[in-house]
């Protein structure tokens, strides 16, 4: 499985951005995927996923904030983030889980206040 990721960059506090990360190769249909996320000197931490089925979990720094969904036909995963804070700010990592945890190369995200 590879994972493609898109959508970072830089935006001011209040902003929004939206990430995408699509998934090819071989894929179980039964899967998880989702967003991590990680800032310097912080330990990676989960900022949501979504299941085949769609079922959905955030972290609580994001609730009300963040969106995921998912496009099973085309194995992609999107995280629409509104309401930008400048905590938000690190490196977002697409990850896919079946039998195997892959993850994507990290996309920036930099909040300005």
């Amino acid at each position: 499985v590879q994972l493609v990721e898109s959508g970072g960059g830089l935006v001011q506090a209040g902003g929004s951005l939206r990430l995408s990360c699509a998934a090819s190769g071989s894929i179980f249909s039964i899967n998880t995927m989702g967003w991590y996320r990680q800032a310097p000197g912080k330990q990676r931490e989960l900022v949501a996923h979504v299941t085949s089925g769609g079922s959905t979990m955030y972290a609580d720094s994001v609730k009300g904030r963040f969106t995921i969904s998912r496009d099973n036909a085309k194995n992609t995963v999107y995280l629409q983030m509104d309401s930008l804070k400048p905590e938000d700010t690190a490196v977002y990592f697409c990850w896919f889980r079946d039998f195997r945890n892959v993850w994507g190369q990290g996309t920036q995200v930099t909040v300005s206040s």
